[in-house]
């Protein structure tokens, strides 16, 4: 019974040192990182880059003539998600905004 004993152990030690292993690739990931500030395009043209989400949702808002407010909370899921975000069509190209 040792010897099962001591390849059981060596097993174990294998598949632990192998977990321990793939830890640092996980916790390699990307963290993202919620700041505040956000860009505000319309078609090509960045209008404002790194503005506080208030300050762009208002310009994007007026762009748009849409309430500040359901932009504003479009302006912080873009910060926490670090997608671009659509807020409106204009003649010159969509106001979107990203991170």
């Amino acid at each position: 019974m040792s010897v099962l004993k001591k390849v059981t152990a060596a097993a174990a030690g294998s598949l632990l040192m192998v977990g321990a292993m793939s830890m640092p690739a996980q916790a390699a990931s990307p963290i993202q990182v919620q700041d505040g500030l956000v860009n505000v395009a319309v078609g090509d043209v960045n209008v404002l880059n790194n503005v506080d989400i208030g300050v762009a949702a208002q310009v994007a808002a007026e762009i748009c003539g849409v309430k500040v407010g359901p932009v504003a909370v479009l302006g912080k899921a873009v910060d926490r998600s670090g997608e671009t975000r659509t807020v409106c069509e204009s003649s010159q190209g969509p106001v979107t905004i990203s991170n």
